[in-house]
């Protein structure tokens, strides 16, 4: 018996030293406040199957529950291993509608890298102000989630970003286009389709070197396409068609895929890589 009950122990050592330094390498537990915070984002919204127009859209935040699976674990949730910080939310395409006011909880969550809502349907309420607490965000798309009004200023405090999508389908406005965009100098995709812009291009637009897709269709952009664009170091798409006032001429040769309309074309030579709409 004694035998027995030393070799019992023995074993337990051995296993308690086995996994004792693997304690400190498991995934932790999503903090408890930013639990909160999801639940409570959560519940400002409805599910509304026609706020997605996407076919295989589905409300991806039904299955969140207060208790049980760790939250780094929900749908649409990414946490950073190490912290167990929240750091990507991707509502896409799950079927809310309602509108989020800039005291969302979903402002609490300021670890945020990236932040998708695309096509879900926000009743044509503005763009939350708060947006400009979640500074470390280098992604945001907002694309087709019906809001409208002017695109607050407090979008430019996020220098941190690389990817901006804002394109809509209803009257968002964009009053000062040069202020949205100077702080954004990482940006490497801009897409801003059926956005009021209209005023001409800021010369500003030359800081962005990182910029490698230029959506701007249907803005109402007036004044002349600036040459400098074609000369970005990093532009590989730019889509201007529909701007009906923007006039201009390309350059002779360029590599970039261009959308313009077809009537503002030069007379292109075969060498010319421009699709024309």
């Amino acid at each position: 018996m004694g035998c027995s009950l030393a070799l019992t122990l023995v074993s337990f050592l051995i296993c308690l030293f086995q996994f004792t330094p693997c304690a400190s390498s498991v995934h932790p537990l999503c903090r408890s406040d930013e639990r909160l915070a999801l639940l409570l984002f959560k519940d400002s919204l409805s599910v509304n199957k026609e706020a997605s127009a996407d076919p295989f859209a589905y409300p991806k935040a039904d299955g969140w529950k207060f208790q049980g699976v760790d939250c780094c674990y929900w749908d649409g949730i990414e946490c950073d291993h190490n912290t167990g910080r929240v750091t990507a939310l991707d509502l896409s395409s799950s079927c809310l509608y309602g509108s989020i006011n800039s005291t969302s909880s979903l402002f609490r969550l300021v670890h945020l890298r990236k932040l998708n809502l695309a096509d879900n349907d926000f009743n044509s309420s503005e763009i939350p102000s708060g947006l400009g607490n979640l500074l470390m965000l280098t992604y945001l798309n907002l694309s087709n989630s019906v809001f409208s009004g002017e695109i607050p200023l407090q979008i430019s405090w996020l220098s941190r970003l690389t990817s901006l999508d804002l394109s809509n389908e209803v009257d968002l406005e964009c009053p000062d286009f040069r202020s949205l965009i100077q702080n954004l100098t990482s940006l490497k995709h801009l897409h801003l389709s059926r956005v009021i812009v209209s005023s001409p291009l800021p010369s500003i637009l030359v800081n962005l070197s990182s910029l490698s897709t230029l959506d701007l269709s249907h803005c109402g952009l007036l004044g002349e396409l600036p040459t400098y664009i074609f000369q970005l170091p990093n532009i590989q798409f730019l889509d201007v068609s529909n701007n009906l006032h923007l006039t201009g001429t390309l350059p002779a040769t360029f590599s970039i895929l261009i959308h313009w309309n077809s009537w503002m074309l030069p007379l292109a030579n075969s060498e010319d890589r421009c699709h024309r709409r």
